[in-house]
């Protein structure tokens, strides 16, 4: 079981609202989930996402992988957090 942290999209049609979760990585886009860790909403003017970076870090810690994007919200949440 490869467990990895994606984004899964919620929202309306051209509204989108996503929510980091871990996940299997066989299961669909918003398929079932283990956690969410966060949310993203890219229709901001200033992109907000929050994360629980001490379950994200739980997660790293036990093997998941992170999907492209998240990878980026963490480097930017752990950047945000030590300023």
């Amino acid at each position: 079981m490869a467990v990895r942290i994606r984004l899964a999209r919620h929202g309306t049609k051209k509204k989108p609202f996503y929510r980091v979760v871990v996940t299997d990585q066989e299961n669909k886009r918003d398929g079932r989930f283990i956690e969410v860790v966060g949310t993203y909403c890219p229709r901001d003017k200033q992109k907000t996402f929050s994360l629980k970076q001490d379950r994200i870090q739980y997660w790293l810690s036990k093997g998941a992988q992170p999907s492209e994007t998240v990878g980026i919200l963490i480097k930017k949440g752990a950047a945000a957090a030590s300023a």
